[in-house]
C-alpha cells in the first residue's frame, strides 16, 4: 500500500500544516503519508510560505471574492484536490465550514483540529471562553468534520492545564504544542487503519500515546 495522499486547507499561519509536513518528511508519517497540495482561501497567509519551504504545491482560492454558494466554492477546492489524488483532507486553521457535498466527496475523511476539549468552547474564541468560564483543564481535539461547527466524531483529545494567571496569550501556546503532536498522530491512526466510525462514536484500535 502506498502513502496516503493528504490535501491541506488553511486560512492563516499554518503551524499545524508545518507540523504535518514535517512529520511526513522525517517524522512519524515518513513512510505513511505525503502532503500533495495546500489550498489557502486568504491571500498573503503565511501557510503558503510554509508550503514553499517544504516544496509542496499551493493554490489560492479566495473565499472573499466568491459570489456563489458554499457548494460552488467547495467544488473549486474539490477540483484541485482531485487533481492531486488526495484521499485525506486536513483543515489546518481553515476558518470556513465545508459543505456536506465536500465531506461526502471524500467519504468523510476530512479532519480538523480545535484548541479545546470538545464539545466545550466551540468556535474561534476557545481560549478566551475557557478562561472566562474558569475551567481548570482545556486541551486539544482532533476530529472528523461534519456539516456542523466543531461537531464531528472525535479521534484524539489531550488535556492541558489552565492556570489562574492564564491569558489567551499564555494558554494558546501551551495548547498549540500539543496540537502539533496530536494532528500527526491522528493522521497516523488513519493511515494504519485503526479508526472505526460508529455513528458519531469513533473507536480506535489499541492504545494511543502522544
Amino acid at each position: 500500500m502506498g502513502k496516503v495522499k493528504i490535501g491541506a486547507l488553511a486560512s492563516g499561519s499554518g503551524s499545524n500544516f508545518e507540523a504535518i509536513a514535517q512529520a511526513c518528511s522525517d517524522g512519524i508519517l515518513k513512510d505513511k503519508a505525503t502532503v500533495k497540495i495546500l489550498i489557502c482561501n486568504k491571500p498573503g497567509a503565511y501557510s503558503m510560505e510554509r508550503a514553499k519551504k517544504h516544496d509542496i504545491p499551493s493554490a489560492l482560492i479566495e473565499s472573499d471574492k466568491h459570489q456563489g454558494t458554499r457548494e460552488e466554492f467547495d467544488q473549486k477546492m474539490i477540483d484541485v484536490l482531485d487533481k492531486y489524488g488526495c484521499e485525506l483532507i486536513v483543515a489546518v486553521g481553515y476558518m470556513r465550514l465545508v459543505s456536506k457535498m465536500f465531506i461526502d466527496h471524500f467519504n468523510g475523511n476530512v479532519m480538523n483540529i480545535h484548541p479545546a476539549l470538545l464539545p466545550s468552547f466551540k468556535g474561534m474564541h476557545a481560549h478566551e471562553e475557557a478562561i472566562a468560564y474558569g475551567v481548570k483543564i482545556s486541551g486539544v481535539t482532533v476530529h472528523f468534520i461534519d456539516p456542523l461547527e466543531d461537531h464531528g466524531p472525535i479521534i484524539i483529545q489531550h488535556a492541558v492545564p489552565v492556570y489562574d494567571t492564564d491569558t489567551k496569550d499564555t494558554l494558546g501556546p501551551r495548547i498549540l504544542k500539543w496540537e502539533h503532536k496530536a494532528f500527526p498522530k491522528a493522521i497516523e491512526l488513519f493511515c494504519d487503519g485503526r479508526l472505526h466510525k460508529d455513528g458519531r462514536i469513533l473507536r480506535v484500535d489499541g492504545e494511543v500515546n502522544l
